[in-house]
């Protein structure tokens, strides 16, 4: 029979990798839907001649959806940590 030992490497590792794909994820979520809203209006405002206008829109956007998405993840969170019990 084989012995196999527990290594708290490869634990501590996969908990690692697990929560920074989480983090990237989070990150790319982001950042691509504020790079989508103001490049939008940047591209809407090249179509209708309306300089700042629509880039400052979707700045407003992006950064308004950058606060839903982070306010969702802190409540997904708490709720997780209340479930668990942990403080």
């Amino acid at each position: 029979m084989k012995h196999q030992e527990k290594e708290p490497f490869t634990d501590h590792f996969g908990r690692s990798v697990r929560a920074l794909s989480d983090y990237l994820g989070i990150g790319f979520q982001i950042s691509l839907s504020f790079a989508f809203f103001v490049l939008g209006g940047y591209w809407v405002d090249g179509q209708l001649g309306t300089s700042p206008l629509f880039l400052l829109v979707g700045v407003g956007a992006g950064l308004t959806g950058m606060v839903l998405l982070l306010l969702k993840i802190v409540k997904n969170a708490n709720r997780k940590t209340r479930k668990t019990g942990n403080d």
